[in-house]
């Protein structure tokens, strides 16, 4: 169905979140908030002082302009991925609870991170890792997986999934199709995964189809070259490296790239073209973490890409929809701060914390 410019505009906007430089709202950010309206915003550590400054950023950009609507995103994984630092409760890594291995310690954490993260204001969390730690020569994903073992990261995935969710935060895998046996780190090159569908199915896939079952809300996209699926171009733009999320895991909600800054792709294509084949791909929403310059191109790629019909408006309108959908059912309201100085860093989440790596240390 056709779409006026507005409404194309609007759908280009809903389809990108957003990084930005600094701690306040500034007028190079509120230009962009005026122009693109993202769907979103994330958070890296170059924005947080500490939680009570992070909580009132939050709530600055949230009623910047109220009806927006904006998400607050953040990656706070544990380990050396957790953006927001003590006094913040500061949460161990995806491997230590994997080596407690106790779902029921794993879901206690993913609520009381949960908890953190709502008093802080944010409303996504892109966790957990769903790679599978096969290869120990990996630079980038290593203790950030649950485990070297397929079904453990699978179980102990749901489960975090499962906890952070009823906390009231978004959760988003990533990365599929699977970073886990790469030797190259995508943020400086681009890695190639040469493995068979069969071992693919077996081993890369089986957290996300168990993530896909445990209803996590988003999938994001690995910036490596899966040679069974596409030999040619990276998965974020590819359609066949994407298709088996839908088709095959019967995943329904939203993909998200990893970031288009990261040299893996922004090397290799410019940025009016990642936004038209990771959305022709099945990328619902592009993460555009650090240029201004390079959110905008990617805004207006996507609007003139849709309007040249390089993009058709369907296939715009179908992924704003999804991300729309993400939106209203996370996304909350400013709030007042009072809750972060009760909750952030409190002593139940540091006792939570010491628990998990005691019995991690007993497993070794």
């Amino acid at each position: 169905m056709y779409k006026t410019r507005e409404e194309i505009r609007a759908a280009a906007g809903h389809a990108i979140i957003c990084g930005f430089d600094g701690q306040t709202l500034s007028a190079e950010l509120k230009e962009i908030l005026r122009e693109v309206k993202p769907l979103g915003l994330i958070l890296f550590a170059r924005n947080i002082e500490s939680p009570l400054q992070v909580a009132e950023l939050n709530r600055e950009l949230k009623l910047f302009d109220p009806r927006a609507r904006l998400l607050c995103a953040v990656d706070q994984e544990g380990g050396r991925v957790q953006r927001v630092r003590a006094p913040a409760t500061e949460w161990p890594s995806m491997r230590t609870l994997g080596r407690a291995a106790d779902t029921a310690l794993t879901a206690t954490m993913a609520t009381a991170l949960g908890r953190e993260l709502s008093a802080l204001g944010f409303d996504v969390d892109f966790a957990p890792v769903l790679d599978v730690d096969t290869n120990p020569k990996n630079p980038v994903i290593g203790d950030r997986s649950f485990s070297a073992s397929a079904a453990e990261v699978a179980t102990q995935g749901a489960a975090f999934i499962g906890a952070l969710q009823a906390a009231g935060i978004a959760a988003c895998g990533k990365h599929f199709p699977g970073h886990g046996d790469t030797d190259l780190d995508s943020h400086k090159a681009l890695p190639k995964v040469s493995h068979e569908l069969s071992r693919l199915r077996e081993v890369e896939w089986l957290p996300f189809a168990a993530a896909a079952k445990a209803g996590v809300s988003a999938i994001m996209t690995a910036h490596v070259v899966v040679e069974a699926l596409d030999p040619d171009r990276p998965a974020t733009l590819s359609v066949p490296a994407l298709a088996p999320l839908r088709r095959e895991l019967q995943f329904r909600g939203v993909i998200v790239s990893d970031d288009l800054e990261m040299k893996a792709v922004y090397d290799h294509y410019d940025v009016h073209a990642m936004a038209t084949m990771g959305l022709k791909a099945g990328v619902d929403v592009f993460l555009a973490c650090h240029a201004p310059e390079v959110i905008q191109e990617l805004y207006r790629g996507l609007v003139t890409a849709t309007e040249s019909q390089a993009i058709t408006h369907d296939e715009l309108w179908n992924a704003a929809a999804r991300a729309r959908a993400w939106r209203d059912r996370f996304q909350a309201p400013a709030a007042p701060v009072t809750r972060v100085k009760e909750v952030v860093g409190c002593l139940e989440h540091q006792a939570i914390a010491f628990e998990i790596s005691r019995r991690a240390a007993l497993q070794t």
